[in-house]
Order: structure tokens, then C-alpha cells, then sequence
């Protein structure tokens, strides 16, 4: 495979995943650890991500103010407008991190009466912004690579919570495998979010779907929205539809 070839795909996957382990990509592209360290240096250097101890970031999972690195930032708007049609006065939601996240709270209408817990110091500065909205953010330990709170201190507050809806996004999603992700931390962390509440929608670009990772977040059964930029009737989403899913 060309250096060109490698980089593209490392982008793709930094992109779908806004996070890459060096380890993956030494498998995924069956070249040494060394072509793979050069290769995202280089990436660094053309300032297309940010390198981390292990692997490597989306520059768009570092900020919620430059909406110009956000990929498929129209396709997360369009999901993000969908979205806001689950929320409703007076509700208790739990909110997750990530680029779709922001993008929905950035759409929230200005009058919305809610309390919002978020694990994301990012989702909760866009949150504040709200005269009606009470902002908790869970604090704990403070993931680099995923930039949210995380750990046993993390999950002991979220079991006290009851939550009316859960939003987070996902790494990947399939029919069959339901959510998964690739780091361990975050793999509780979404299991506890589902765990205390009522309700959970996945918010993702169609480019995750019919993915599926290492680790097993849940069943497709046990989520109850999902929201894509598709319209609900497309055909990737067929697979989806016969789960019982709402689809938006």
C-alpha cells in the first residue's frame, strides 16, 4: 500500500472514530509499528490530527468553538435537528461527548426548561450557554483521548442518577453486534450511561453503521432511538428497522 493509500485510510478511520490506536493500525494495515508512528507524525505535521501516547485524535474532538475541523459536520447538524424532537420540557437527560453531541446542543431550542448531566466538560460550556437549562457535569478522571470524565467515581454518580433520556454517540454500530467501542474505559462508562436511563438514543453518521469493534458496549435491543442524517425509509437501514428501533 502506498504512504498516500495509509494516510487516507488512517484520516478515514480518524474521522469515523475520532480516535486511532497505533496497535489497530499496524494490524488493520499489516505494516510495522514504525511506518505507523512515521505516518501519523507526518499527519501531525500537515496538522490534520493530534498524536497521543498509543495512537492518535481528531483535531475536532479538542474543541467545541472551530466548527471548521467537524467532519460531516452537515450530516451531524441534519441528526442533531432530528434529535431535538425527543426532548421535551421539564426532562432529565444524560448526554455523552463528541462532535454529534455538541452539534445537537448547539440546536437546542433557546426557551428549553431541562436538566442536562453530561460526563463532557465540552457539552457542558455549550450547555451553560442556556438560561433554563441546569448543567450537571459528572467529574472524575479525564480521559485525553475521549475527552470526558471517566472511572469508578464516574460510574458511582451515574448510578444515583434516573435519567429520562440517554444521547450519546458511538464509535460503531451494527445489527447484529449492537454498540461497541475500543477502549475499555469507555465501554463502562457507556454501559453505566444506558444502565441508569429510562431510555437511550444513538446519534451517528450513516458511516458507522454496520460496524462493529473489540469491545461490547450492548444489544441493539437495548437501545430506543437511533438518528441518523438517512431518511428513516433508506435502505441501510433495513437491518435496523426490523429490531424495532425508532429510527429518526
Amino acid at each position: 500500500m502506498l504512504k498516500k493509500e495509509r494516510h487516507d485510510f488512517i484520516m478515514r478511520q480518524i474521522n469515523l472514530h475520532n480516535r486511532v490506536l497505533t496497535s489497530d493500525l499496524v494490524q488493520l494495515l499489516n505494516v510495522s509499528e514504525d511506518t505507523i508512528r512515521r505516518d501519523l507524525q507526518e499527519l501531525v505535521d500537515e496538522g490534520k490530527l493530534f498524536k497521543v501516547h498509543g495512537g492518535a485524535l481528531s483535531k475536532s474532538y479538542h474543541s467545541s468553538f472551530d466548527d471548521s475541523t467537524v467532519y460531516a459536520r452537515d450530516s451531524k447538524i441534519g441528526i442533531a435537528k432530528k434529535a431535538i424532537s425527543l426532548i421535551k420540557d421539564g426532562m432529565v437527560v444524560l448526554t455523552g461527548g463528541g462532535t454529534t453531541i455538541l452539534e445537537f446542543v448547539k440546536q437546542l431550542p433557546q426557551n428549553i426548561e431541562a436538566t442536562f448531566f453530561t460526563i463532557s466538560p465540552l457539552v457542558a460550556v455549550e450547555l451553560a450557554k442556556y438560561d433554563n437549562i441546569e448543567v450537571v457535569l459528572i467529574g472524575g478522571l479525564f480521559s485525553k483521548n475521549s475527552q470526558v470524565t471517566y472511572g469508578g467515581h464516574v460510574i458511582t454518580q451515574l448510578s444515583e442518577i434516573k435519567a429520562d433520556l440517554c444521547l450519546m454517540g458511538t464509535s460503531a454500530i451494527h445489527p447484529t453486534d449492537g454498540l461497541t467501542d475500543t477502549y475499555w474505559e469507555i465501554n463502562q462508562l457507556k454501559k453505566a450511561m444506558i444502565a441508569c436511563s429510562k431510555k437511550t438514543a444513538v446519534l451517528c453518521i450513516s458511516e458507522k453503521l454496520d460496524i462493529s469493534l473489540r469491545l461490547k458496549v450492548c444489544p441493539i435491543e437495548s437501545i430506543s432511538y437511533l438518528v441518523t442524517e438517512l431518511d428513516e425509509q433508506n435502505d441501510a437501514l433495513a437491518n435496523y428497522r426490523v429490531k424495532h428501533l425508532n429510527i429518526l
